[in-house]
This record gives structure tokens, C-alpha cells and sequence, in this order.
């Protein structure tokens, strides 16, 4: 059974930190992309950012470049959020997707989502 377990969430000060962890089980980890997402209240998932499997290709939504960095330890089976200068508008639930390929076809996996309160 696959896993996706997100971590790291919290209360935080607008200008703060925090980093958030996904640790995954069950699958090749470094088949996969990583993608974190984001919900806040009322409004649709958007997506954060995202980190390619074995190349490690970075993408991240404007509004984020500069203060969060993505990253992964494939040994480890987890990728990380590093969330520098937070907003208050950075307040969301995230989550973490897992999405590749293999012989068997598309495979689409999610984390249960960790929440972030960014206070102003």
C-alpha cells in the first residue's frame, strides 16, 4: 500500500518559517515527481510547487518564487517545503502528490495534508 505521510505544519508569524516533510512508503520514490499543493479556505487546490524524480527539476508557482524551495533525499523517501518570509495569505492546508509512471501505467498519489496558519 502506498503512503504519502505530510508533516511540519503549523502556526507561524508572517516574515517566518517553517518546513514541511513528505515522507512516502510503498513506492519507488525516485520514479515519482513530487508536487506540494495547497488549499485555503473557500478557494480551490492550487499548486505550490513540484520536483522532478531522478532529475530533480524545480517549478514553482509565482507567488511563492523566492521564499519557498523544494526539495527531496530520495534515500529517504521524503521531499520537503522549505517556507521562508511567510504571508498571511500562504495560510492553506498542503499537501503532497506523488505522481508517475511505471509498467503497470499512471499512478496518482496524496498526502492526508498538513495545515499552515500564517498570522499577520
Amino acid at each position: 500500500e502506498v503512503q504519502l505521510q505530510a508533516s511540519g505544519g503549523g502556526l507561524a508569524q508572517a516574515g517566518g518559517s517553517l518546513r514541511l516533510s513528505c515522507t512516502a512508503s510503498g513506492l519507488t520514490f525516485d520514479d515519482y515527481a513530487i508536487g506540494w499543493f495547497r488549499q485555503a479556505p473557500g478557494k480551490p487546490r492550487e499548486g505550490v510547487a513540484c520536483i522532478g524524480g531522478s532529475d530533480g527539476i524545480t517549478n514553482y508557482v509565482d507567488s511563492v518564487k523566492g521564499r519557498f524551495t523544494i526539495s527531496r533525499d530520495n534515500a529517504k523517501n521524503t521531499a520537503y517545503l522549505q517556507m521562508n518570509s511567510l504571508k498571511p495569505e500562504d495560510t492553506a492546508v498542503y499537501y503532497c502528490n506523488a505522481e508517475g509512471f511505471t509498467i503497470e501505467g499512471a499512478h496518482d498519489y496524496w498526502g492526508q495534508g498538513t495545515l499552515v496558519t500564517v498570522s499577520s
